[in-house]
């Protein structure tokens, strides 16, 4: 997310506190359409900033400003009707929640320091990310007809000193063997019996499903019952969706789902369109060290038969990998750019999982690893092998070998330019009164004083 909305919810969220403990007379500094912008928000944000080292420079022209943006695109957001996944929403807000609690050391630290409950706090935070989402998606449908040429990124770099270049960080190309070991039938069968049991309680009204999710799911949603908020079918696996959108009655429980992630069963909370929202209970069946063991010794061998040109490492993924989507790149992993979408092979260092970076930290190119446990973007534990295909060390970027990253750097200055031209004409258009002891700024829009 970006940093600068990171600061607009932590500041938003305690400004009420700054008030009271600086005895700030709050007051509306802004208008921006019909909302008021206060010095409460503010003093917030400069303080926020403070805190995180990032001091803003000249804060009472600054701030105000990037507010009143953000509030030009959420308008927008209004307009265009735009929604976003609930279930990232409460990801988002439970992540930051939980950095408040880790900085004030307990619960009832932050409650006491904040002067507000938990619930509350939740609650301001979940609005503050949803406002964030909206705002980045009207941003992504602005850029989302930006085509960037060859032609276009050999003229921008033109005749540019070397110095000046982006410099491109090490990148590695790795390739990756998993196997996932396996639970035993009685292991399933628990499972399988303990989720029985839960539907029967549900079913008979001798228990709440929303109470069950939060004392017994193993999955992330269980903080909020096993609630995934309104989503469309294809945000979920082809098996919880078909079963998820299938419900009709809300009193009544699924049938057991078998999915990637384990083993559900779902309640259907509503339905509105083309989404749903349902809770589920997730429970993932145990697996025995032993299979641990015999899955890395069975990568080892695998590896060991790769260095003695017994087949290669290409031969293997094809065979032996059960990771889908590395099996049908030939064991490449790949990198999905945020910004553009666009997917590379070669990432940094900071971008390979934290479990395989170690591990390519210490290999050549060519090398193949020892087999090693990881933990996949499903959550899944699994063993695993990589080879280290390419390293590329740091260096000034070429038209040549870097030509996506140059292209990149194009699109970034396109979007950063059709954004602030979206911003100078909603200036135009929208009604803005700036207290006059605020005016004197020098802003990067001037259109705000009309």
């Amino acid at each position: 997310m970006n940093k600068k909305i990171i600061f607009i919810l932590v500041a938003l969220l305690f400004a009420p506190v700054l008030r009271a403990q600086k005895n700030i007379v709050d007051e509306v500094v802004w208008v921006v359409g019909d909302d008021p912008i206060l010095l409460s928000d503010v003093e917030g944000f400069r303080i926020s900033a403070e805190l995180n080292n990032e001091p803003i420079e000249n804060p009472y022209c600054v701030i105000p400003e990037m507010l009143a943006v953000q509030k030009l695109f959420l308008h927008q957001a209004d307009l265009d009707s735009v929604d976003v996944d609930e279930s990232l929403v409460l990801r988002a807000t439970e992540e930051e929640l939980n950095m408040y609690l880790q900085n004030y050391g307990s619960r009832e630290n932050m409650e006491t320091m904040i002067r507000k409950s938990t619930a509350q706090i939740r609650e301001q935070i979940k609005t503050r990310q949803r406002d964030s989402w909206r705002v980045e998606q009207v941003q992504q449908k602005l850029k989302e007809n930006i085509k960037v040429t060859p032609a276009e990124v050999r003229e921008y770099f033109k005749g540019m000193p070397e110095d000046s270049l982006p410099f491109i960080p090490t990148q590695v190309e790795v390739q990756i063997i998993t196997s996932v070991p396996e639970s035993s039938r009685a292991e399933i069968e628990r499972v399988e019996e303990q989720l029985r049991e839960y539907a029967r309680r549900v079913n008979s009204g001798e228990a709440d499903f929303a109470t069950l999710a939060k004392l017994y799911s193993q999955d992330g949603s269980a903080r909020f019952g096993g609630e995934l908020g309104y989503t469309g079918k294809n945000k979920w696996v082809p098996e919880f969706a078909n079963v998820a959108f299938s419900l009709n009655d809300p009193k009544k429980v699924s049938k057991i789902v078998r999915t990637e992630y384990g083993f559900h069963i779902i309640q259907l909370i509503g339905k509105q369109g083309d989404k749903v929202n349902v809770r589920h209970i997730l429970l993932k069946p145990e697996i025995d060290e032993e299979e641990y063991v015999k899955g890395l010794a069975r990568l080892d061998s695998i590896a060991q038969d790769i260095r003695d040109e017994k087949f290669t490492f290409e031969n293997g993924v094809a065979v032996l990998s059960e990771d889908k989507d590395t099996r049908n790149n030939r064991g490449l992993m790949a990198y999905l750019n945020p910004e553009t979408r666009e997917v590379t092979s070669r990432f940094q260092m900071k971008q390979l999982p934290q479990d395989v970076a170690k591990v390519v930290d210490t290999l050549k190119v060519g090398e193949i690893s020892q087999a090693f446990r990881m933990t996949n973007e499903k959550g899944q534990t699994v063993c695993a092998i990589v080879k280290l295909k390419n390293r590329i060390e740091g260096h000034r970027a070429s038209m040549t070998e870097d030509f996506q990253k140059l292209k990149d750097v194009v699109f970034a200055r396109r979007s950063e330019e059709k954004i602030e031209k979206w911003i100078r004409e909603k200036q135009k258009n929208t009604y803005v009164r700036i207290n006059a002891d605020w005016r004197n700024c020098k802003f990067k829009y001037p259109g705000w004083i009309k």
